[in-house]
């Protein structure tokens, strides 16, 4: 069991400060994997799944099943509710019991989906939980040389000391940061993997929690989206390749965005002449699935920083967001990290090239950020000017591996 200490650390501040806290995140992540590794710091814990008929039945008898329980000492249990929004009425069990006992106890809870998108109606858990998401192995975590996140803001272009990483890089490209295939180290285990899930998550999960009809076109929706990773999205153009209504399509990416399969990013508009402003950008949680090699290295690096964005905003750091900026003389940077509102950090993709790109320098002078070109390949760290500012030209892994 691989401990994961940068989610153990963002448990322990959130938990500080609110008795109740949302784990969210793609199936097979390892939510509860890192439910034990928490759990483990509490004399009493109880833990309870939805999904087993058990476990499903003592709750419908008694919801406070957990006051049941034999305690070791006096001090506060964990309750862990594992897949707790399958039940029809989760939402005023959370609120009831959060209302009730919050005072006494430190409640978990797990979702294999966004567990905010699935609050709709009148039935507001709103000021009662903090929520953050587990991802799927990514550089970062797995490097251990992570720079602090102040030293981050102070100088996005620093490069931490991480030479011997292009192996572990190699890794998640050919078998996903999902754990099984991951810690497998074997292509024939991730195939077998992916097939598996993509097979459970559409025609189980998917289908089962919503009111899509035709899963068949869902399912061959998610099939072409791999190849569409790293250009602005058509939602129009899959409509008529499809032939399903333009809905349909917006939907069902909607849906697949719920339970982490994809993830999609913004354009970049403002200081920006005749910038696009409408289509998005889709990324894969699983960049192996992606074929072709510069749009999977782009998704790869697209996981990475997102995952920094997304924990950074859960521990209440900031506002950030991360974007793409293109105009429309199809002129583009590949990420744009904006702070506050404002730009941030400019960050270009390129497999080899080692000269700063045209775009990047353009954009550069217009948003007057740093700036960054990661290239896939080794041995490679240049600082180049570029009027008042600077561009970090560098190995990705080494750069990626320092992202707080």
């Amino acid at each position: 069991m691989k401990k994961r200490p940068l989610y153990l650390d963002i448990w322990k501040e959130l938990s500080a400060n609110k008795a109740m806290v949302f784990l969210a995140g793609p199936r097979q992540a390892g939510k509860t994997t890192i439910s034990r590794q928490i759990s483990k710091s509490f004399s009493n814990r109880v833990y309870f799944n939805w999904d087993l008929p058990a476990h499903k039945q003592l709750l419908l008898k008694e919801p406070a099943f957990f006051e049941a329980f034999a305690r070791k000492d006096t001090s506060k249990p964990l309750v862990i509710l594992d897949e707790i929004h399958k039940y029809r009425r989760w939402k005023n069990y959370l609120k009831g019991i959060y209302d009730g006992y919050g005072g006494r106890y430190r409640f978990l809870v797990l979702g294999s989906g966004r567990l905010n998108v699935f609050q709709r109606g009148g039935d507001s858990l709103a000021g009662r939980y903090f929520q953050f998401t587990l991802w799927p192995f990514t550089l970062a975590e797995l490097a251990g040389r992570r720079r602090s996140f102040r030293d981050f803001l102070k100088d996005p272009l620093e490069v931490p000391d991480a030479t011997g990483l292009e192996r572990t890089w190699k890794r998640l490209s050919k078998l996903s940061g999902f754990p099984e295939p991951y810690l497998s180290g074997r292509e024939t285990v991730y195939r077998r993997w992916a097939s598996g899930y993509r097979q459970q998550l559409i025609r189980e999960d998917i289908r089962n929690a919503t009111e899509i009809k035709n899963i068949d076109d869902t399912d061959a929706l998610f099939s072409l989206l791999p190849s569409k990773v790293g250009s602005p999205l058509s939602m129009d153009s899959l409509a008529r390749d499809l032939q399903v209504s333009f809905n349909s399509i917006r939907d069902w990416l909607a849906v697949f965005e719920a339970f982490f399969l994809v993830f999609r990013i913004s354009p970049w508009t403002q200081k920006i002449s005749r910038a696009i402003v409408k289509e998005k950008k889709l990324y894969c949680y699983d960049p192996a699935s992606v074929s072709l090699p510069a749009a999977r290295f782009e998704n790869m690096v697209a996981l990475e920083l997102f995952r920094a964005v997304s924990n950074w905003n859960e521990l209440g750091l900031g506002d950030f967001e991360l974007h793409y900026v293109r105009n429309r003389q199809k002129e583009e940077v590949d990420f744009l990290i904006s702070k506050e509102k404002m730009p941030f950090l400019l960050v270009e993709t390129k497999t080899a090239e080692e000269h700063p790109a045209k775009s990047l320098l353009r954009f550069q002078t217009m948003l007057d950020v740093p700036a960054v070109q990661l290239v896939d390949r080794p041995g490679l760290r240049q600082i180049r000017s570029n009027g008042k500012q600077q561009v970090l030209v560098v190995t990705a892994s080494h750069w990626l591996a320092g992202l707080p």
